[in-house]
């Protein structure tokens, strides 16, 4: 396994609609996923798209874990998805905040769906449906949109609604602690 450079904002492949994977099943597929595991699991994410990494293919790794960037995250087994998309949504959004390994630095108050079905194929050549709420709904939802050539500053409302990783660690996350610690 590699772990691979993570395209920076501005890099044009960020910005293109990736292509559908037909050969699942390809060594070569397979390589690029378990290098997308590694490259997540080093940078501390939550979530990696393959548009991330170079490769305009749709796939995408959902991995929630509690880590420095996202201390409050739930734990799940990463969750690799071959050619994924929406079925159905909650009428509900939340929004949160949010970061992105390909844009180092900032965070964003950014709204999305509360609750969410997708359907995938798996590494393994079989067509799955699974539903998501919450952090993890948010975390597809993130990485479907690199898949389409958005990131999330795109889905701000208003441009005030951004802090630098810093400001979010000091005010948002330690605030939470201090409030979960006083319940």
């Amino acid at each position: 396994m590699a772990n691979l450079d993570i395209a920076q904002l501005g890099n044009p492949v960020l910005r293109q609609v990736a292509q559908p994977v037909y050969h699942v099943q390809d060594a070569e597929m397979q390589t690029l996923i378990n290098d997308l595991l590694e490259t997540l699991r080093q940078a501390n994410g939550v979530g990696i798209a393959a548009p991330q990494v170079g490769h305009s293919v749709r796939v995408l790794v959902v991995a929630s874990r509690p880590n420095p960037r996202y201390p409050h995250a739930p734990h799940m087994e990463p969750l690799a998805m071959i050619n994924p998309h929406i079925i159905s949504h909650s009428e509900e959004m939340v929004s949160d905040w949010e970061g992105c390994l390909s844009v180092p630095g900032i965070r964003g108050l950014v709204p999305r769906y509360k609750e969410i079905e997708v359907e995938y194929t798996t590494p393994d050549g079989k067509l799955e449906r699974r539903d998501m709420s919450d952090f993890v709904a948010r975390i597809f939802q993130h990485e479907f949109d690199h898949l389409n050539g958005m990131v999330f500053l795109d889905r701000l409302e208003n441009t005030h609604d951004t802090m630098t990783d810093q400001e979010y660690l000091e005010r948002v996350v330690s605030r939470t602690t201090v409030h979960s610690d006083t319940l």
